[in-house]
């Protein structure tokens, strides 16, 4: 009889926020599969499990995969780890998986942290319907297609980002979507946690020498909008137009959306303004 691959969520940050069930697991199984065996052998070590583990992570997660379901097939079970909170979310374990299904595995997740749900559960945002997206792209062509669909989300969005990006980031989505409310959590569940909310650009003047992860949650709905207090000219309008456009590569559709939501105007409005700055400048 096949053994069982269990999915199992490890702590963020703070290690007492493991599950009873998961320590259950990860000493009952044949086998750990994790990201990082250095920082899965920290977790064990506080809750004296010996199991023996083997590295599963994104440069031999094709060659392992083979072999991990192979030992599944024979009966043995084993448990898939990240570095921290759920397997596969940005994290390795998707081949794995698609493979032991494929096979006639039992997949079992055993759920648990999570640094996506933590951020939204306490970034004060629209949290009933939301998109998660991973880590932006870091290639220019890739990033900008990635930030011109923000523009359209029209709901919660959460994100992750590195510490060396996530200024340039923040600049980029005020580019495209205006200055809306976001929530930027630093360090979950660790020594040094932080959460800053506000509009974009009262977040980048808090934001000093940033260290740790990052796990960014904006809305982009009607109901919490930073709508600009003073009415807008079409002059200022047709600026941000084209920064936006010609600077930023964002495209026209998506820029006109954004300054609508900007200024609390409807995209006909905006797209009139537009026209109207063009000829006076003719």
């Amino acid at each position: 009889m096949p053994g069982t691959l269990f999915v199992v969520a490890t702590p963020i940050g703070n290690l007492d926020d493991i599950t009873a069930r998961a320590l259950r697991v990860l000493r009952e199984v044949a086998l750990i599969a994790a990201e990082d065996t250095r920082r899965t052998a920290h977790l064990l070590a506080r809750y004296a499990i010996s199991t023996p583990t083997t590295s599963l992570h994104e440069h031999n997660e094709g060659k392992k995969t083979t072999s991990l379901v192979e030992r599944l097939r024979r009966g043995d079970d084993v448990a898939l780890v990240s570095d921290a909170g759920t397997p596969t979310v940005s994290d390795p374990g998707e081949r794995l998986i698609q493979a032991a299904i494929e096979s006639g595995i039992r997949i079992e997740p055993i759920p648990g942290p999570s640094a996506a749900l933590a951020a939204l559960a306490a970034s004060g945002l629209p949290a009933g319907t939301f998109t998660f997206l991973g880590f932006p792209p870091t290639r220019s062509k890739d990033r900008n297609k990635w930030f011109d669909g923000l523009a359209s989300a029209g709901r919660t969005v959460v994100f992750f980002e590195a510490p060396h990006r996530i200024r340039a980031t923040l600049e980029r989505l005020q580019t495209v979507v205006g200055d809306c409310k976001i929530s930027v959590a630093r360090e979950l569940t660790k020594v040094h946690e932080e959460f800053i909310r506000g509009p974009i650009s009262d977040v980048l003047k808090r934001l000093e020498s940033p260290r740790g992860e990052f796990t960014i949650v904006v809305y982009f709905g009607q109901s919490t909008e930073y709508v600009s207090s003073e009415p807008a000219g079409d002059t200022s309008i047709f600026n941000d137009f084209c920064e936006m456009t010609k600077r930023s590569g964002v495209k026209r559709r998506d820029a006109v959306v954004a300054l609508a939501r900007k200024h609390g105007m409807a995209p006909n409005d905006v797209y009139s303004a537009i026209e109207r700055a063009k000829k006076s400048i003719k």
